[in-house]
């Protein structure tokens, strides 16, 4: 049975939606279960006769244990009554010293951990595909914009080499995310090691290949989970930042880079002609989900006392739904740069919509050079640019025209100020910074 609420299972892929099963999730409880024996059986506490048993026959029955918490409702009884049911008089060995969240709360470790794997593989596949991206149109000359206003020339191959960087950055925080989640605790129900020693914790921990929780209540501190699920919400909004500028460079108005349209696609019900951004919206959609559930995971650091339950039922929808949901979207963001339609020659009709002011500061600076005071060259540089705006004309033949320019600058010096390969005569600097090669 798999992950059945939370997030609907559109957005849930296979591999991850595994992970979050009921089955997996019972798997995982016995996987603690039987490491605590085995641990325990080592020591001489449990006979080696009776650990073979165990080991043989111990399973999970998911439909008998859903039917026992149905009657119980209680997770972890109901795991433990199926396992009594099998295993008979050697059912006393098992949870010998342990309360609910100390398996509860190892069992979610490998499970978080399992899923973090997932992420930190799909982060690094849309790197990748950034990064290809990106060598593919270093010399992609396209207008830079700010404010939503055309400023000055770059490339676009600049615009993907920062949302590179800025994968690397979020490879190396799930894997950070990773570190802080993966530790667990057998401390007891209000983690004192009355019933269990520290050393057989610790031995627990080092087969399962967790860290311990140096000190805990009845649970994990849940610091750690609000920094995993912080750590999900700054890679999900560094997706939402890359579809953000694909659904601005579709706009009809600009067109200058388009989400991949497949064959027979349709775009609306009513109007034939729509080629909407769908994808790069429902990228900005999730990624919202899962920064609100990383608030979720903030609110649930402060428990009462050695710990109540409200945390409890936050993290049945919050830590599924945040990993399934960034798997999806990295997986989709991944899908909309390797399939995206970039059209250079519109970057460059573009480019030349704004009669040639992107070029003002250029000119301004050849004006101090030339031994204006830089408020005086602003002024030149600004009537004319507004008198461009006004009256549709190029920059450059009002700037021609100007005596307090053209005293200043030849005809060449200023026809220098509007060459676009100007703006980007640096860009390798910053691709080798990267390590960006071809």
């Amino acid at each position: 049975m798999l992950y059945g609420w939370g997030v609907i299972d559109r957005y849930t892929r296979p591999e991850m939606g595994r992970i979050w099963s009921e089955e997996s999730k019972y798997q995982t409880w016995l996987r603690v279960e039987l490491a605590v024996c085995e641990a325990y059986a080592r020591r001489g506490r449990i006979p080696s006769d009776a650990m073979a048993r165990i080991r043989g026959k111990a399973r999970v029955d998911i439909g008998r244990i859903l039917a026992i918490q149905e009657r119980v409702k209680h997770e972890m009884i109901a795991l433990l009554t199926s396992l009594e049911e099998q295993l008979g008089e050697d059912s006393r060995f098992i949870h010998i010293g342990l309360t609910t969240s100390d398996v509860w709360d190892t069992a979610t470790a490998l499970q978080l951990r399992d899923a973090v794997d997932l992420l930190i593989t799909g982060q690094e596949r849309l790197q990748q595909a950034l990064g290809t991206l990106a060598l593919r149109h270093k010399d992609t000359l396209t207008i830079g914009r700010t404010h939503g206003v055309h400023a000055e020339p770059t490339s676009f191959g600049l615009k993907v080499a920062v949302w590179y960087a800025e994968a690397g950055r979020n490879v190396d925080r799930l894997r950070r995310a990773r570190a802080a989640i993966a530790v667990g605790k057998l401390s007891g129900a209000v983690g004192n090691f009355a019933h269990v020693e520290p050393e057989l914790e610790a031995d627990v921990c080092r087969e399962l290949a967790l860290e311990v929780e140096p000190a805990s209540t009845q649970i994990v501190q849940r610091d750690r989970h609000a920094e995993f699920c912080a750590m999900l919400a700054l890679a999900a909004a560094s997706l939402e930042k890359i579809a953000l500028e694909v659904r601005g460079l579709q706009r009809t108005e600009i067109q200058e880079a388009l989400e991949p349209f497949g064959e027979g696609q349709k775009g609306s019900s009513s109007m034939p002609h729509k080629r909407n951004p769908e994808l790069a919206e429902r990228i900005c959609g999730l990624a919202r989900l899962i920064r609100t559930n990383a608030l979720a995971a903030v609110e649930n650091v402060a428990l009462w006392h050695e710990r109540d339950i409200s945390h409890s039922s936050v993290e049945r929808v919050i830590l599924p739904d945040s990993t399934i949901a960034l798997d999806y979207v990295l997986h989709l963001t991944t899908f909309v740069v390797e399939g995206l339609d970039v059209d250079p020659g519109r970057m460059i009709e573009n480019l030349d919509l704004s009669h040639g002011l992107v070029y003002s500061q250029r000119v301004l600076l050849k004006l101090t050079d030339a031994g204006l005071a830089r408020q005086v060259a602003y002024e030149i540089v600004q009537r004319n640019a507004m008198r461009a705006w006004k009256e549709r004309r190029p920059f450059f033949e009002l700037l021609a025209a100007d005596r307090d320019v053209t005293a200043k600058l030849s005809a060449d010096e200023l026809k220098s100020c509007f060459d676009p390969a100007f703006y980007v005569r640096n860009v390798d600097a910053v691709f080798k910074r990267l390590g960006l090669t071809r």
